[in-house]
């Protein structure tokens, strides 16, 4: 069988990774010179920056892929785990240390409202139940029948599926610090706590389960570990090339085209693009445009976007963590302006993610590596980048200057930003969405883009925009799913 995939990052990798195993001929083709998508390596004047995900979790859908083909994972990559998962800062400058040590956090949580531990306890254990089914049991069926997803509606139900994140957390949890805290994780998938299916509170436990690791060497080691992997066992990969159509024939694929007309035959064509790209952009000759799957596509709503300030000091900030969340003051108000108004707010929540606090070798000598992400809207908030770009910089500069780094702004040798049009341009994803689709429970499982496609025979998809959903655990998941499927 001659299966190509279109796109390298963690998806499309593993993609390949896993139908190779089967006895696939695999070809993966990638528009930048680089692998990694969204996981793509920035390298400046002796500093090295991940582009995207630093938050390694689940870390046996990593190694799982090194053993398909009898390897030892330690033989290309190194996986660390991180003693303080998050340093969270309040509004107020106090600091909370995340972590899996139990004691640990029930004494910060007692601290801060006595009543919260038994809650807290409690939340844990609800939040394993939701991590038992729609991780342990579902992460990698396939949702492409609506039966299927009938079958567990009673259960999602019982999980409460119905709530937000957000909405599941305040009802353990009396202090509202605190409820922040334990309802941030929808945002590293794209999501609103207060609009997200509670089924993401399983991400609170998924941590504890596994813990949090970093890749020594960054995210992008983990990208390189894989190339090698990839060159071992035959995948033949192109770089440099965009496919720019999937040629079908009465709704069947018959191959792809590249931007420099190169055509490649194949029936099975793996996308690891954004969906809707590819079904408003590259699908040729499809006849079939089915009137639910039109209202499908148009009733998505979609993650918000993401401004990344990328800078490199002259001097190191020892007492910066490894991975620092800062709330602003406000929250529901700032998340509706951002999700739902679609406009900017001065009173920014981010997250600071800092290296060389576990990785020397990701910044010159003395020096010190970052990146802070901030969320703002997505691009149908018609937002000029080009002028606030340069505004929300400073801005950030400013807000982390007086919270947790003195004298910032003399101390940034090197910089550089992305923000929601890079997502647009660069990786093709809709209205330059940072995670694609919205994790709500009316696009989930079965409701988001299916694994394999509804319109077109051959055309698969993995990545963010499809079941189980975005996020490293998420995007490895949705090639089990493919797994099944072929």
């Amino acid at each position: 069988m001659n299966s190509v995939v279109i796109g390298s990052g963690f998806g499309g990798i593993a993609a390949a990774l896993r139908l190779k195993a089967k006895g696939h001929k695999v070809t993966l083709i990638e528009k930048h010179p680089d692998l990694g998508g969204r996981a793509r390596v920035f390298k400046r004047n002796g500093f090295t920056y991940d582009g995207g995900p630093t938050v390694i979790t689940a870390p046996y859908l990593i190694n799982e892929l090194f053993e398909l083909f009898q390897k030892n994972p330690k033989d290309y990559i190194e996986l660390s785990p991180l003693k303080i998962w998050y340093q969270f800062v309040f509004e107020d400058n106090s600091k909370f240390n995340y972590s899996g040590d139990e004691t640990q956090m029930k004494n910060q949580i007692e601290k801060i409202n006595k009543d919260d531990v038994k809650g807290y306890e409690k939340l844990v254990s609800f939040t394993k139940k939701i991590f038992d089914k729609g991780f342990t049991e579902l992460a990698d069926v396939p949702f492409d029948k609506p039966f299927v997803m009938m079958q567990q509606l009673p259960a999602l139900l019982k999980l409460k599926s119905y709530k937000s994140v957000y909405s599941l957390v305040s009802s353990y949890i009396k202090n509202e610090k605190l409820r922040r805290m334990l309802s941030m994780h929808p945002l590293l998938v794209g999501g609103n706590p207060f609009t997200t299916t509670s089924i993401y509170g399983l991400i609170l436990y998924l941590e504890k389960k596994w813990g949090i690791h970093y890749s020594m060497g960054g995210t992008g080691n983990i990208i390189k570990g894989f190339e090698k992997l990839m060159n071992e066992v035959g995948i033949k990969i192109i770089k440099g090339h965009e496919v720019t159509k999937i040629i079908s024939k009465d709704n069947k694929i018959t191959g792809v085209q590249l931007n420099n007309q190169k055509n490649i035959e194949t029936n099975n064509v793996i996308c690891n693009a954004d969906p809707p790209a590819v079904y408003e952009k590259m699908l040729n000759g499809n006849k079939n445009n089915s009137i639910m799957f039109k209202w499908k596509k148009n009733r998505m709503e979609y993650s918000m976007g993401l401004f990344v300030y990328y800078f490199g000091t002259k001097k190191t900030y020892a007492d910066v963590e490894h991975h620092t969340i800062k709330f602003g003051n406000k929250y529901k108000e700032h998340l509706d302006d951002i999700f739902e108004n679609k406009k900017l707010n001065n009173d920014i929540s981010y997250y600071l993610h800092r290296p060389s606090a576990t990785d020397k070798s990701m910044a010159p000598d003395g020096q010190d590596c970052f990146y802070v992400l901030v969320p703002v809207p997505n691009n149908q908030s018609k937002i000029d980048w080009s002028i606030e770009g340069e505004k929300m910089k400073n801005l950030v500069i400013d807000k982390m200057e007086k919270d947790l780094m003195p004298n910032l702004r003399e101390n940034i040798i090197e910089d550089f930003y992305l923000t929601p049009d890079y997502f647009e341009k660069d990786l093709n994803t809709k209205h330059g969405s940072g995670f694609s689709i919205q994790p709500k429970f009316s696009q989930s499982a079965y409701f988001r883009f299916h694994n394999k496609s509804e319109i077109c025979e051959g055309l698969y998809f993995v990545g963010a925009g499809t079941h189980p959903g975005a996020g490293v655990p998420g995007v490895l998941s949705s090639a089990k799913v493919l797994d099944k499927i072929l």
